[in-house]
């Protein structure tokens, strides 16, 4: 009877893991790449990209604004990090406990969605992880909807599978289970860990709140493996005793970029020519760290190219037809974030009136009103921090719900509507950064329009005020300051790249042209230097040289270079912007910066301070027979106690007195210092 009742459970069993794994590859196998899903979809198997996934990461909580992330993660050396396969995550080493909770972090547009999908295919599919009975991915945008229910752990898991009704988490013994949270960051739920009730009732309803924080402490099916992903400053909501494996993804690293370049184009010359192109321009090569950031410029440049191609063709212009993008270097040819999201709209907005209404002529045809509303949505939600919206949200901006698929069908790759597996509908843009962008295309459009500037529309002392786009551009730049974690950082680049003429002419028909632009590039430039003169930290002065850059302006940069390669630094008197500059050329420096020596630039307390960001991230600090004080000592605790490569550290023969050597103590005895060698 046991016998029969085993072998009946056996076949229940293998019914639901068949049902699961059918739905889960039909609804994994594909990928839209940043589409929504009116666009066309690639097989995940043919685009799939391995990505860079390192073990342990920094347990300080990280707000700084992402792209800030990627710039700090590029100058990282890969030989010193444990890097895990996406397939291995919950394979402990042999020493090790069992793994049980793995959180992985990540920038926005990273891969971690993308990870999360081609674990669970290759698990569908009878390629990896076949110890594990049954996989329920849970996205937690789409949980956002089930926020005002109780429900239990069963009936949870049955309204996003409803293949698996009947299936008996009960019997959690026989078998294993893995649920995937993915997206912590975009969960609108607080997650009480120290308040909420303990809960261990499967078949018991509760908040979502209550069943989420037991099942990722284990009193709720305490068998059942997690994997939770998340954006870097929503990763602290969980408390570090309820994770065995932390993980952080970086991305792409060089080699993957290249690599992601060929499968996506299928044109090697194509391939490697955009990839050339990518890598002139450091700010560009930087953020093709981000998977998403690929598709944008292989979307762009790979349209640029047929562009030309077809243009040679159809004008018998031989001569020009085997030039490349840096041959032709037009002021068209992106070489700025501003340039790229720029023919990136642009590109889209042309795709989507040849598509749906018949338009094939080289001018684009703008929406105005509904590229201003959704503007809105950007702007008003980039200031909350948010990057998924609901109906109310769209309704706050004054879009009409019922006609909100058509912004993501006139912009499928850039607004999307989403229908959740749970009834439901969620919006969002592709990439956090493409809400920066369209963000500060608003800000412009609101300038226009109502000759305010967007940061004080709701003030009454500026009511009868007409602004001018350098009182925009001047109140963005101080906001952008005043953040202590750089949220505005990209937004300002955006804002300032759009207004330069080159970029507006490619928005004609969108933004006023005026003939007082130059103007405004001279007073805000200016304005940027005079800023770069006060004693900024190290993040804001380098997304001011970034702000710079996109400007057009690198005179700083050019005047420390040229110190740099006459060597005549240590002679030279730097002011507070030069010194910004030289940390700026350092940080962007082609090469890697494996030893660190304060000779070479200035022996002095002041050089010190002032390069302590560049220490952070060489592996090597040589700082001996420098006449290094005390005063010295704080800069050089807090980058020992920061998330830095330094394994050694030189500090012979300087005065740094008992009160300095207390001080380096302090940053010697924090958890995340990794210094092994100290003299």
């Amino acid at each position: 009877m046991i016998k029969q009742y085993m072998f009946c459970f056996c076949l229940d069993e293998l019914f639901f893991i068949h049902q699961l794994k059918c739905s889960l590859k039909k609804k994994y196998q594909c990928v839209f790449e940043g589409i929504a899903k009116q666009g066309d979809s690639t097989l995940l198997k043919n685009i799939y990209t391995d990505l860079y996934i390192t073990q342990g990461c920094s347990e300080q909580v990280n707000t700084e604004h992402e792209v800030r992330q990627i710039e700090v993660a590029s100058r990282r050396h890969e030989s010193q990090e444990i890097q895990v396969e996406c397939k291995n995550l919950f394979e402990a080493p042999e020493q090790d406990k069992q793994i049980r909770t793995v959180l992985t972090k990540g920038v926005a547009g990273i891969g971690k969605s993308v990870s999360v999908q081609k674990f669970v295919l290759d698990w569908a599919e009878g390629k990896e992880n076949q110890d594990i009975s049954f996989i329920f991915p849970l996205p937690f945008r789409e949980m956002n909807l089930k926020e005002q229910e109780k429900l239990s752990l069963m009936d949870l898991i049955t309204q996003f599978f409803p293949e698996t009704k009947g299936l008996n988490l009960r019997r959690r013994n026989q078998f294993k289970v893995l649920f995937i949270l993915d997206g912590l960051d975009e969960f609108r739920l607080p997650l009480n860990f120290d308040g909420n009730a303990v809960w261990s009732d499967v078949s018991s309803p509760a908040s979502l709140d209550v069943l989420l924080t037991n099942l990722i402490k284990g009193n709720l099916l305490p068998s059942a493996l997690i994997w939770i992903t998340s954006r870097p400053a929503a990763a602290s909501k969980i408390p570090p005793d309820c994770i065995d494996r932390l993980t952080e993804i970086r991305g792409f690293n060089d080699a993957q970029k290249e690599e992601y370049f060929r499968k996506r184009l299928m044109d090697e010359n194509q391939a490697k020519e955009i990839s050339d192109h990518v890598k002139q321009s450091k700010s560009l090569f930087i953020m093709c760290h981000i998977p998403v950031f690929c598709w944008i410029s292989a979307t762009v440049l790979q349209n640029i190219l047929e562009e030309k191609r077809n243009n040679v063709v159809k004008n018998n212009q031989a001569d020009d037809a085997s030039k490349t993008l840096q041959e032709s270097n037009t002021e068209d040819t992106p070489k700025t974030l501003t340039q790229m999201y720029t023919h990136f709209l642009r590109f889209q907005i042309q795709q989507s009136r040849r598509k749906y209404d018949g338009e094939h002529t080289p001018d684009v045809s703008w929406d105005k009103d509904a590229i201003f509303s959704l503007g809105k949505l950007a702007f008003d939600q980039l200031e909350r921090n948010n990057v998924i919206f609901y109906d109310t949200d769209l309704e706050a901006c004054g879009i009409d719900v019922y006609k909100a698929s058509v912004y993501s069908g006139m912009c499928t790759q850039i607004f999307k509507e989403e229908t959740g597996i749970v009834l439901g509908t969620m919006y969002c843009f592709v990439h956090l950064s493409i809400q920066e962008f369209i963000a500060a295309l608003y800000a412009h459009l609101f300038l226009d329009i109502n000759k305010k500037n967007v940061f004080d529309q709701d003030s009454t002392e500026q009511e009868n005020k007409s602004e001018t786009m350098i009182d925009l551009l001047k109140t963005a730049v101080d906001k952008a300051l005043e953040s202590d974690n750089g949220h505005l950082d990209l937004f300002l680049r955006f804002l300032l790249g759009l207004s330069l003429q080159s970029n507006q002419r490619l928005l004609q028909g969108l933004l006023m042209q005026t003939n007082r632009n130059d103007q405004s590039k001279k007073e805000i430039v200016q304005y940027i230097k005079q800023k770069l003169e006060a004693n900024l930290s190290p993040e804001r002065s380098i997304n001011l040289f970034y702000c710079l850059n996109e400007l057009n302006d690198q005179t700083l940069v050019k005047d420390i270079q040229t110190h740099l390669s006459k060597g005549s630094l240590s002679s030279a008197d730097l002011s507070p912007a030069q010194w910004s500059a030289l940390v700026f050329v350092l940080l962007t420096s082609e090469e890697e910066l494996e030893v660190f020596e304060l000779q070479k630039f200035k022996k002095s307390d002041e050089c010190l301070i002032r390069l302590s960001a560049v220490i952070k991230t060489s592996k090597r600090a040589l700082l001996n027979d420098c006449g290094l004080t005390d005063k010295s000592c704080p800069a050089l605790a807090t980058v020992l106690g920061s998330d830095t490569n330094l394994k050694e550290l030189n500090m012979n023969n300087n005065n740094l007195r008992d009160y300095g050597v207390k001080l380096l103590c302090t940053g010697l005895k924090n958890i995340n210092c990794k210094l092994e060698i100290l003299r």
